[in-house]
């Protein structure tokens, strides 16, 4: 018992500086900037020795979502579900693609995995750097048709402000309400494939709930905008896309690859003896059989989705609008406006969309280690 305790008391003791560091420096900075963000610090008198910060409440958050000169922000924030979407489904295909080929065990798979994995090594401003090259107006890949005697290339990679996939801000709410009603759907289906009566009477209320709101009240509910406000997916996006894709697919690949070579061989040679194809085992059996490591690359995609700003600064620059990401805007409000408390209230959006993804994370983390 006495020996119980004194490792108790070192275990304490040896990581009891490890949490006070992380209590100031990450917590403590933490609901900082929130206290910040709901305060009025730097209209006008951002930069004074000691400037007056008179108490907001939730204004800012507000302004964000509703105030006629925050409009850049609103496309910022729908330009970062793009991000999330595409860096998401992209690296996951092409890192699943190239660790089925590595798995087949190719000639020269030593020097395919090394060249696979070699752009994560590099960091986000060396990427941009290589890829604002590429996509050049005038040069890169819009040269390439001139090699073949076809008229060059004039697509605006990172430039264009062409918008598509477009829909009304006043209906933001109504889409969400969809898109969690679908969500919930798929819950509601898995509960039912899997007999949890409890999830499966939670995930049907909250759909019915999604689905009566987008439906009934929100058509009788005020507009949030006194005008219409349209956004949609910027073309201009698609090179800062696939540049990230190209980064970061060497680490999806890693992940599958361990995946595949740690599935036991007896079950591929069960599918053979059956008759499966190789199709047929790798997205009926290995695919399936890897969900822990699909569902680990979701949440570690989505979140360096979020964390783009190097790659756009390098790639776009600040005021590139089109290519235009929260964290972008975070920067020029705060550092160039000098208003903080608008600055710090896109950083608590920021932080609360990084949660969602790492939440879910722990918890199957957790649930794992159980």
């Amino acid at each position: 018992m006495v020996g119980s305790k004194k490792n108790t008391l070192y275990a304490v003791l040896v990581l009891l500086p490890s949490i006070v560091l992380l209590a100031v420096f990450v917590y403590g900075f933490i609901a900082n900037s929130f206290y910040i963000s709901l305060t009025d610090w730097g209209s006008g008198a951002g930069l004074r020795e000691n400037p007056v910060k008179n108490f907001a409440g939730l204004n800012n958050y507000r302004e964000l979502f509703t105030g006629f000169i925050h409009e850049r922000f609103r496309q910022d924030l729908v330009n970062a579900i793009f991000y999330s979407v595409f860096l998401l489904m992209g690296t996951l295909a092409l890192g699943l693609f190239l660790a089925i080929l590595l798995d087949k065990s190719p000639r020269g798979e030593n020097i395919f995995r090394t060249t696979f994995l070699f752009p994560m090594a590099l960091s986000f401003i060396v990427t941009g750097t290589i890829w604002r090259w590429v996509f050049s107006p005038k040069g890169g890949v819009n040269v390439i048709p001139s090699w073949f005697g076809l008229e060059k290339g004039s697509f605006l990679w990172l430039s264009s402000r062409e918008l598509v996939w477009t829909f009304n801000w006043q209906n933001v709410l109504q889409i969400i309400a969809l898109i969690l009603f679908l969500v919930f759907i798929l819950v509601f289906y898995t509960a039912l494939k899997n007999s949890k009566p409890r999830r499966l009477l939670l995930s049907g209320s909250a759909a019915a709930l999604m689905l009566l709101y987008a439906l009934i009240i929100h058509p009788l509910l005020p507009p949030i905008l006194p005008y219409e406000e349209i956004h949609g997916f910027s073309l201009a996006t698609i090179g800062v896309i696939i540049a990230a894709i190209w980064q970061y697919s060497g680490y999806t690949m890693a992940l599958y690859l361990a995946g595949l070579r740690g599935l036991p061989v007896g079950m591929y040679e069960s599918a053979k003896m059956d008759g499966a194809s190789d199709l047929t085992y790798y997205f009926r059996i290995a695919i399936p059989n890897m969900w822990p490591i699909t569902l680990s690359a979701i949440i570690i995609m989505s979140h360096i989705s979020l964390k783009l700003f190097a790659l756009i600064f390098s790639m776009a620059g600040a005021d590139n609008a089109s290519t235009g990401h929260p964290s972008v805007l975070m920067y020029l409000v705060t550092f160039r406006a000098n208003n903080f408390a608008v600055g710090a209230a896109i950083s608590v959006i920021l932080f609360l969309m990084a949660a969602l993804f790492i939440i879910p994370y722990l918890i199957q983390s957790y649930r794992t280690r159980r």
